[in-house]
């Protein structure tokens, strides 16, 4: 699960320069946005080396960096980083410490309040001894770099800066210790509010019905917790601050990896495409590291040392989103504090009233005054809402107060693992997002285990709960009994937001998942055959075969032929269909719209205000569940019921597709409505064309769309390891490793991951070398 891409991961709106202000017009833009270009090849003197550093960048614009110490490295990590990417890094700077309001104007100050509410204020000792033990000077290196080029083109820095009206600022080392970037990797607090808005609309057993826990549990709303007035508003600005639309959690990921018993091979191959945004400059960024104790290639986020996702010398790693419970929504009394001055406001907890803490700060507004806003906090976390009707607020408790809890750093550490042993100790220190770490070694064996910090507690986790002091966490779970395998007798793992927790394991870590199907259908997939390749994994990471289409359509076809349909193009079209999410066929459209209509309609069958108090809250488990098991909801004959209603879906989604593509169903292709849109946020002149795409969010092949069916999250990028051959590895990303208008590297991935097609990750210096289309050294 994805934060949005740096300005959708941070929720920005940015207003779009449709053209530039000179008499050239859009040309001129991008004239000047090449004159910003980072230079790629040659030699630059660079202040703050320890030596000259070779940094060769191949076909794909992929740097892989040979330092002679570890400070250079890392150095020249953040230098070539911002080389590519710095407007896309500095926004996600301003994004994590609450300075967007400075340069977008009024519009964030919200936001920028909400990311001040979440700024680690604890212990720094802590803070920097939980990602690594060199994690402080590699991020102070890294910084170094970041600054080295900022400082170098402060004055005519990438053209995004120079039509947003601002200059880059130098970076503090502090800056990648943001909590932002991991928040909405955890969305418990959105379903707490969401359930509860359910709840109080139309009753505990229906939601329980509609909205099942995994593994079940019952709904415990708290007696005399009032839940009317508990909505998204509850939590303030936390869904602006995620996104530019408050989602369902349907970001996920695929991860998997076979034993050399099931490979062409007999080494491992590790698979993993994490699914994140889609959009434009791309999330990841790859990067290979070699200088002292380090030989790491992989990818990462362009605003973090090391890589998240990749392979060193010895081992292959890779991960996709637990979904750990890692936030409750605290409804805390208010009132006026007993013998204190007026405006001061205390909390009711252990049956006393307590002083909230108070932090006045200054948000800088671009075309406006400075605000001045009070920060206030509890002791479970921020008040991030209040409801002054029922003299109550909203707070926060969130893992991100502890220390070692920002996003990926723990990466530090894995990167370095030699063996299950040191690996299983670097995820030890994995706190946030919590991640399904799985991994293979070049001796053969493979492994997993899922990581990050789980509270405890004695109630479900599932509801807001009162702040009175009567449900508080007990301390984490510790690490060891969080689930994990080490060379299962199935010769394979496989992961994908599902519910990952084995059979007969009692500890709580979530009541959440993603729907299963994608997980079963790789698990089917490994199961049925040996002899893998890596092309086989190529076929398998695209593969969009939809198993709740082979488990609803038949359905729809049946309740059609009974009242008489069949000649429908529409039902014609489904009943050939071999339930295959192929950009170029229409019944994946036909699917698709009849999809987005039923559920509304299914859930509203149980009862007039079900449909709107849930809010799309229901998955597609239970709508399956629904339409195949009908019960009395829909009447005194079911099964004829649910017919009456799958067949008025249809017609509402064959009126939606005539709207949108015409009455000629021969025209309604899913590539055609189903495609990923590459808008650049401040100038249109620097967009992409439109992608058409196959798969939904339900294929292995990931392809979550918004409400107009444009993809919107996905596997911008993928890599498959070969642990026989590291240099036999490659990836897909999207649309290109830089983020600059104008570079040869801004969109030249973008017709190969159209295509399903993947390029090479040399990793030895032969293959680098040979590889090599871009050699600059940086000297001191």
């Amino acid at each position: 699960m994805t934060a949005r891409p740096v300005w959708a991961a941070t929720g920005l709106t940015l207003s779009l320069v449709a053209g530039w202000a000179g008499p050239a017009g859009a040309q001129g833009l991008m004239e000047t946005a090449k004159t910003r270009l980072a230079k790629l090849d040659g030699r630059v003197q660079v202040a703050g080396l320890d030596s000259a550093v070779e940094v060769r960048r191949d076909s794909a614009g992929v740097p892989h960096i040979y330092a002679k110490t570890v400070h250079d490295l890392f150095f020249t990590q953040g230098y070539v980083a911002a080389q590519d990417r710095l407007w896309q890094m500095e926004m996600w700077r301003r994004n994590g410490e609450g300075r967007l309001a400075e340069v977008l104007g009024p519009s964030q100050v919200e936001r920028d309040r909400f990311a001040r509410l979440l700024k680690y204020r604890g212990d720094m000792l802590e803070e920097w001894a939980s990602y690594a033990p060199d994690a402080q000077a590699i991020i102070r290196a890294f910084v170094g770099g970041i600054n080295a080029y900022i400082a170098e083109v402060r004055e005519r820095p990438p053209v995004e800066f120079t039509l947003l009206g601002f200059q880059p600022e130098s970076w503090t080392e502090t800056v990648p210790l943001q909590r932002m970037a991991a928040l909405v990797m955890t969305g418990n607090a959105s379903t707490e509010v969401r359930r509860a808005a359910a709840v109080a609309a139309i009753g505990t057993d229906l939601v329980a019905a509609l909205w099942p826990t995994d593994p079940p549990r019952p709904l415990d709303p708290v007696p005399g917790l009032d839940l009317a007035g508990i909505g998204a508003a509850s939590l303030g600005a936390l869904d602006q601050a995620s996104g530019p639309v408050a989602y369902a959690r349907t970001q996920g990921s695929n991860n998997w990896v076979v034993s050399g018993a099931k490979t062409a091979t007999g080494k491992p191959i590790l698979a993993n495409d994490p699914h994140r945004a889609i959009a434009l400059p791309a999330l990841r960024y790859i990067t290979h590291l070699v200088g002292p104790g380090w030989n790491v290639l992989g990818a990462g986020e362009p605003a973090l040392p090391g890589v998240t996702v990749g392979h060193n010398e010895r081992v292959g790693f890779g991960f996709t989103i637990v979904g750990m419970d890692q936030q409750d929504v605290y409804v805390e009394k208010v009132g006026r504090c007993p013998q204190r001055g007026d405006g001061e406001r205390c909390y009711w907890r252990d049956g006393a009233w307590k002083p909230m803490t108070v932090i006045v700060d200054t948000i800088p507004v671009k075309g406006q005054a400075p605000r001045i806003v009070r920060l206030e906090f509890t002791g479970h976390g921020p008040v991030v809402a209040e409801d002054p009707a029922r003299s109550r607020v909203f707070a926060l408790k969130f893992v991100g107060a502890e220390p070692g809890t920002a996003g990926y750093l723990a990466q530090l550490s894995v990167n370095r693992a030699t063996d299950w042993s040191s690996f299983r100790e670097a995820a030890r220190r994995w706190k946030l997002p919590t991640e399904n770490l799985i991994y293979a070694d070049v001796d053969g064996n493979i492994g997993w285990v899922a990581a990050g910090v789980m509270p405890v507690r004695t109630w479900s986790g599932l509801l807001p709960v009162p702040g009175d002091g009567r449900f508080e966490w007990a301390g984490f779970v510790p690490f060891d009994l969080l689930p994990s395998a080490f060379n299962p007798p199935s010769g394979f793992i496989a992961t994908a937001n599902n519910n990952i927790l084995p059979p007969n394991y009692t500890t709580p870590l979530n009541y959440e998942w993603m729907a299963p199907y994608r997980a079963e259908r790789i698990a089917e997939q490994l199961a049925g055959r040996s002899g893998w390749t890596r092309r086989d994994f190529e076929r398998l990471q695209h593969d969009e075969y939809s198993t709740p289409a082979a488990m609803l359509v038949p359905v729809l076809v049946d309740a059609a032929a009974k009242a008489g349909r069949s000649d429908d193009p529409a039902v014609k079209v489904l009943r050939r269909w071999n339930f295959t999410m192929s950009r170029d066929s229409v019944a994946p459209t036909v699917y698709a719209a009849w999809l987005k209509a039923l559920g509304p309609r299914v859930i509203g069958a149980r009862a007039k205000a079900a449909a709107a108090a849930m809010d799309h809250a229901w998955d597609i488990p239970t709508l399956i569940w629904l339409v195949t098991h009908p019960d009395k909801s829909f009447g005194p004959r079911p099964a004829a019921g649910r017919d009456t209603v799958v067949l008025k879906a249809l017609d509402d989604a064959q009126a939606d597709l005539i709207k949108r593509l015409g009455r000629n169903p021969s025209g309604w292709r899913w590539g055609a409505l189903h495609q990923a849109r590459f808008h650049h946020p401040v100038a249109d002149g620097f967009g992409l064309a439109a992608v058409p795409r196959g798969g939904d969010e339900n294929t292995i092949n990931a392809t979550s769309s918004d409400g107009d069916y444009h993809q919107v999250d996905g596997a911008s990028f993928r890599q498959i390891l070969d642990l026989d051959d590291w240099d036999n590895s490659v990836a897909t990303s999207t649309p290109g490793q830089s983020g600059q208008p104008g570079s040869p590297h801004y969109a030249d991935l973008l017709p190969l991951w159209a295509e399903g097609k993947y390029f090479a990750l040399p990793y030895s210096r032969h293959a680098v070398e040979r590889a090599t289309a871009h050699v600059l050294w940086l000297e001191p």
